[in-house]
């Protein structure tokens, strides 16, 4: 499997155009929580990565299911995983805790990431924790991610850097409903 390739470079601008600002990818203050996790721009640990799958792959639950392994999970691992967040505070919406990215956090869950699966229509691969196990995070085959706790199933973002933004920041993830709830 292969890294994504890098963006392309900006246009180069002519003399006296004003230069062409690009978004950075993360706000200041996450890309400081980043950094301090140990984040930098073009990390990729996809042996790692590749480890992590091949465990969940070959770990056999007592109920026969099995974990699901795809590329959004592998690359969200080979970026971010390993990265342990110790965050506590207030946060813009509710209070930040620590999280951490690590999918064998949820080895023993394949039960409950295939039973929400199919309530979603896809396939969930286990991403890490929150509070030390009081919360499992889980990312889809479209790259989505998502926390389950004991109070229900919760959106975090549409990738995995909303995601982080999301519970660096501490905004209030919204809940996944069914549709009789909806």
């Amino acid at each position: 499997m292969n890294p994504p390739s890098p963006p392309p470079p900006p246009p180069p601008t002519t003399l006296g155009a004003p230069a062409v600002r690009t978004r950075p990818r993360f706000p200041a203050d996450v890309a400081a929580e980043l950094k301090a996790a140990g984040w930098h721009p073009g990390r990729w640990e996809i042996r790692q990565a590749e480890v992590w799958a091949d465990t969940l792959a070959g770990h056999g639950s007592p109920t026969g299911v099995a974990h699901s392994v795809f590329p959004a999970a592998v690359e969200a691992w080979a970026e971010f995983g390993g990265l342990a967040f110790d965050l506590s505070g207030p946060g813009r919406q509710l209070a930040r805790t620590p999280f951490l990215i690590d999918p064998l956090c949820g080895l023993h869950q394949p039960r409950t990431l295939a039973d929400l699966g199919r309530a979603l229509d896809t396939r969930l691969a286990p991403l890490g924790e929150e509070a030390y196990g009081q919360a499992l995070l889980a990312i889809d085959e479209e790259g989505r991610v998502h926390s389950l706790d004991h109070t229900g199933e919760w959106f975090l973002g549409h990738g995995i850097d909303q995601a982080i933004t999301a519970l660096v920041l501490g905004t209030a993830p919204k809940r996944l409903r069914t549709a009789d709830e909806a």
